[in-house]
Parts: structure tokens; C-alpha cells; sequence
């Protein structure tokens, strides 16, 4: 480990909160613009597969699976190898796939290691090519999975749930889209992920542009030439072009612009943290020799869970070896190291606090040793703590700032002013430019019901925003009470794991296949959590919420920490279980296999 010179913590702190502070603002999530309804709702078209016109569905199925991501083929997978085959699922994408259909853009790859992010690997065959996949190879993975496990029959894409109510007297769900459907389910699952609505900066003058524009997420091919798989981008070789934001997707896709662009100019907000990425191809003979084997995948899973959990039994080896896992080495290195009778909490907070400064500085000298000059070095070196923002990690992003053509202007907090029928102004310069390209993200922090395009009416006309008006209320994060047959997949208030998300859908896709194979094998035509059952699981959960909302707290404004304004009321409640991750999952494992289900009510 480490023999660095020891790290002044308060002068950092004090850096920290001094950046942070610079970058509130008080209108925290109003500060974006929503596409819908305004002149730019062109931007959420699909430029990808065509819509092709049907009859309205009116029939009835088994189970709806709404999101045709990760979340909704796992769960449809093990629903199928349960025997549960009468499945539909519900998309507005053109085909599988989720963030990785919309997400075409020149370098996009999955930041956790392809052997644990991407699901169902020995159920397909497939072992990824790299440590880190593109997305050509994750999006051919979706169709693969759709394609063995049948979910492509009866499946609904270009198609937007619009209405979800429970009816009692028939014990089902009538669903109804934005395509004229109303058909029913007797259960449904909702998967529809936490970034799939785009976003845009609210600038004046947005509308201004007489330039072309797009969003990451329906990268314009067209337009720049070039393909998701790395063809080059000809149609901006005589192009000045500008990206507004600098957080994951514009890390990958930045390296690629500035060998392709006349000009360009990475408009800056807020560094993002940018480790050593060291991606390389897939050794089948190592595969072959060391790794294949029953389970394996499974294996994997639970030892990049493990390796990053601070309260569960730890692996004596690291299988992934990776960033992620690398700052959980460092902290248990610490804390390991301190005398028995300095093993105080106080301490233990120290030791964690002084592993993630010693990473951090590791990542903002990496600035100054790959960037050449030393202003865009500085500007790109990140002051906040390593898991405040989702951490990057890319071999190119710093090259970059080396090419000629790119110039960096950071903006020390404040964003991009405006836009201009020319272009961009920041710092009081405009930039004119022949197209503005959004790196903007998703929307995070508005409303389920907002987010998703619908409401969900459950029993006795409750629906679930009014449920949930003071903060998520569920068992596992999954069973909600007063919406019987009704199942979330989502991380919260169940493993609250971030850092591998498709994990969290893994043991809840298996779960959910366990408990409808029992309601269907005893005949029974709902399942529903009891009140005293969520209410106990909420007071567990509530066991572990300090210690995410303190560290959220004093972190620079991002999606994570609702940019920076108080979480509000309920936020507690977006959480995970107290003892960790991986706790979680045993946990979770052990009430399936059971066979008892405790908590939920079978009629």
C-alpha cells in the first residue's frame, strides 16, 4: 500500500466544501429542461428502428414486464425457466436492450468489469470479448437473450404504458399504452430504470441554435458520420463542435471527438474523477482454464459484491481487480492496520476518509501526468470525494486534451450561460459553433410517476405516489403494500447496490420467478405484502441511514445527493440493507429458497 506523506484532511475538506459550495444553486433539479412537449421533443424520436404500425392489443397474459432493459430479461428469463412462459414485455425502444438501445454513442462501453455487468453469460453462452464491453456487444447480448428465452414472442416495443390499475374484482391489471392497448395481466413487473428520460441544460436560448444538435442518447450518425462501432466520424472533419457536460457518457465519447472535430470544445461544470480504466481483451485460454465452470458467473457476482462490502464476510481474493474494488481494498487495509485499541468508530472513519483522499489525490496527479498543459490539467483534477459523483474510468479521456483541436473551457462551477443562435456562451465568451452535442444525463430526481409517463392505481383507488408521498415504503424493495401482484425492480430498499445495478436485478428476477412459480402451483390469484411486514422491513432498513445521507451530504451536486438540495422528506427511505449488499442477497436467498415467502399474504 501506500507510503505517501501523510494527507492534510481538514485543508481538504475545506477544498471540498469550498467546490461544492460554488455549485449550488436553488433550483437543483428544476435547473434541467424535460423534452416533453417543448420544440426539442424531437430529441427522444428514435433514430434507430422505425415504428411500425399495429392493431391495438386487448388480450389478456400472465405476467407484464414493463422495460425491455436488464431489469425486465433477467426477470423474464428466470420467469421461463420457472415454466411461467405467458410473458410480455412493454418498451418504448425499438427492440432489448434499455439504456444500451438508446446509448449508441462513439465509445460507449460498461464501466463495471463485462463479467459481472452483463447478465445471464452462462445461461447464453456468451463470454464478453473485453474487460469492458462496448456497446454494439452488450446491445447483440440483449437480442441474444430475448431470442433464447422466447420474451421477443408477444413483446410490445415502441410502445409506452400510459395507465397501470389494479382492477379487484377480477384480480388483475389493465395496462394501457400510448398505441391504444388495454389489455390485462394478472402480475406485472416493472422494470423501467433509473436513466432512460433525457435531460437538457435549462439555458436561455436553447431554442436559439441555428446550428444541428442532438443528445448523447440519440447520437446523430447522420450528422457526423461514422457508427456505433467505431467507424470514423468523416461528416466533422471541417466541424467546430461543443459538448456541454463532462460526467460518464462524455468521458468515452470526448476521445473520440477530438480525433474526428475541426475543433472542440468540452463546456465543464464539474470534473468528473477519471482512474485508470486498463481495458484489454478477453483471454479465452485463461477463460477456458481458470474461470469456466457451473456457476461461475454466479461466483463472480458475489465476489465483486463481496469485495466492495465493509460489514460482510470478504473474499481472500479479488477476482475483477478493478477501481471499484480497489478503494474498499485500501479502507480494509486501514482499518485492519489500526491497533485493536484504536478500532473505535472515530477511527474507522478516519481510516476510510484518509483511503478515499489518498485514491483521490492518486487521480488528480494522473491529471498532471498525462495532460500537457498545465491549466486544463488543473481544471480537470476532481475536489470532492471519489463516490460523491459515479466514479470514471477510461484510458483516453486525459489524452485527449492533447490534441490540438480541443480546448477545455471550465467554467469554475458555474455552467454554460446561455445559448446564442451562433452558439455557446460560458465565462462571458461566446463560441461559435456548427453543432452542440448534450451530454446532459437523465432525469433522476422527479417523480415516479413524472419519470415513468404514467400512474400506477393500486387497491381502493390508492395510487402510488400518494403511497409514496412521504418516501418509497416496500418489502425488499420489490413487494409494495395496498398494490398486490405488483413487483418493483429497482436497487432501493433492497441491496442499494450502484456500482453493479444489473446485480440487484439478478436476485430479484429470481426471486420474483419463485414466488409467482408458488402462486401459480396453489392456485392462488394474488400475492400481497402485509402491512406489518413492510413496516418491519422499513424499520431494518432504517438501522443503516446515516451513514449514506452524512456522506451525501457534504459531496459536490450531482444526481446521486439531489444536486446538492436537501434530500426531502422520505429520502431516508432510498436506501439499502443496513449490514451491506451482499448481506442482502444471502438474505434474499434464504427467504426464496424457503419456500415460505414471510411477510407476503397468497389469496
Amino acid at each position: 500500500m501506500s507510503t505517501a506523506a501523510p494527507i492534510d484532511r481538514q485543508a481538504l475538506r475545506t477544498r471540498y466544501l469550498a467546490e461544492r459550495d460554488k455549485r449550488i444553486r436553488p433550483d437543483g433539479n428544476d435547473q434541467y429542461l424535460r423534452l416533453a412537449g417543448t420544440s426539442l421533443a424531437h430529441y427522444l424520436d428514435d433514430p434507430y428502428m422505425p415504428v411500425v404500425e399495429r392493431e391495438p392489443v386487448t388480450d389478456h397474459v400472465t405476467v407484464a414486464l414493463i422495460g425491455g432493459g436488464f431489469a425486465g430479461m433477467i426477470t423474464g428469463a428466470r420467469l421461463k425457466e420457472a415454466g411461467i412462459e405467458d410473458v410480455r414485455v412493454i418498451d418504448k425502444a425499438g427492440d432489448f436492450g434499455g439504456t444500451w438501445y438508446w446509448n449508441r454513442y462513439p465509445g460507449a462501453q460498461c464501466d463495471t468489469a463485462s463479467f459481472v455487468y452483463m447478465p445471464l453469460l452462462e445461461e447464453t453462452g456468451h463470454v464478453p470479448t473485453e474487460k469492458y464491453a462496448h456497446a454494439p456487444e452488450i446491445l447483440e447480448h440483449s437480442r441474444r437473450i430475448g431470442k433464447q428465452f422466447g420474451l421477443y414472442q408477444g413483446a410490445l416495443f415502441h410502445t409506452e404504458v400510459t395507465d397501470l390499475a389494479w382492477d379487484a374484482e377480477r384480480s388483475v391489471w389493465i395496462v394501457r399504452t400510448n398505441r391504444g392497448d388495454a389489455f390485462t395481466a394478472q402480475y406485472v413487473a416493472m422494470g423501467t430504470g433509473p436513466l432512460h428520460v433525457p435531460k437538457l441544460p435549462g439555458l436561455d436560448g436553447i431554442d436559439d441554435f441555428e446550428g444541428h444538435s442532438f443528445h448523447t442518447s440519440r447520437w446523430d450518425y447522420d450528422y457526423t458520420g461514422g457508427d456505433a462501432s467505431g467507424g470514423p466520424m468523416t461528416g466533422l472533419a471541417d466541424k467546430r463542435v461543443g459538448i456541454i457536460g463532462t460526467g460518464a457518457t462524455a468521458v468515452q465519447c470526448i476521445p473520440h471527438l477530438a480525433r474526428a472535430c475541426r475543433e472542440l470544445f468540452v463546456f465543464q461544470r464539474t470534473p468528473s474523477s477519471v482512474d485508470v480504466r486498463d481495458n484489454r481483451p478477453t483471454d479465452m485460454a485463461w477463460f477456458e482454464r481458470e474461470v469456466q465452470e457451473p456457476g461461475w458467473q454466479q461466483k463472480w457476482l458475489e465476489n465483486f459484491t463481496a469485495n466492495q462490502s465493509m460489514g460482510f464476510r470478504i473474499p481472500k481474493e479479488d477476482l475483477v481487480q478493478d477501481g471499484w474494488t480497489d478503494l474498499a481494498r485500501r479502507i480494509r487495509f486501514r482499518i485492519r492496520s489500526l491497533p485493536f485499541y484504536k478500532m473505535t468508530p472515530k477511527n474507522m472513519l478516519a481510516a476510510f476518509e484518509d483511503s478515499d483522499h489518498e485514491k483521490m489525490e492518486e487521480i488528480r496527479a494522473r491529471a498532471e501526468e498525462v495532460v500537457h498543459d498545465p491549466e486544463t490539467a488543473e481544471n480537470l483534477k476532481a475536489w470532492y470525494r471519489q463516490l460523491c459523483k459515479r466514479p470514471c474510468f477510461h484510458d483516453e479521456y486525459l489524452k485527449a486534451y492533447n490534441e490540438p483541436g480541443t480546448t477545455l473551457v471550465d467554467t469554475d462551477g458555474k455552467g454554460v450561460e446561455r445559448i446564442t443562435k451562433n452558439g455557446v456562451v460560458a465565462n462571458g465568451n461566446e463560441y461559435e459553433l456548427d453543432c452542440i452535442i448534450y451530454a446532459s444525463g437523465f432525469e433522476v430526481g422527479t417523480d415516479l410517476a413524472s419519470r415513468n409517463g404514467f400512474e400506477v392505481t393500486g387497491r381502493g383507488g390508492l395510487t402510488l405516489s400518494e403511497a409514496w408521498a412521504d418516501g418509497m415504503k416496500s418489502l425488499h424493495g420489490i413487494h409494495v403494500h395496498g398494490f398486490p401482484n405488483l413487483f418493483i425492480l429497482g436497487p432501493w430498499q433492497g441491496a442499494a447496490l450502484i456500482s453493479n445495478v444489473p446485480h440487484n436485478f439478478t436476485e430479484s428476477g429470481a426471486t420474483i420467478a419463485r414466488v409467482l412459480r408458488h402462486a401459480v402451483d396453489h392456485g392462488h390469484d394474488e400475492i400481497e405484502v402485509t402491512q406489518a411486514a413492510q413496516d418491519a422491513w422499513i424499520k431494518l432498513l432504517l438501522k443503516g441511514r446515516g451513514n449514506m445521507l452524512g456522506a451525501l451530504s457534504d459531496c459536490t451536486p450531482g444526481y446521486y445527493n439531489n444536486e446538492g438540495q436537501p434530500l426531502g422528506e422520505g429520502a431516508e427511505l432510498m436506501v439499502g440493507h443496513p449490514r451491506g449488499p451482499m448481506a442482502h442477497f444471502k438474505y434474499l436467498e434464504k427467504w426464496r429458497r424457503s419456500g415460505k415467502f414471510k411477510g407476503l399474504e397468497f389469496r
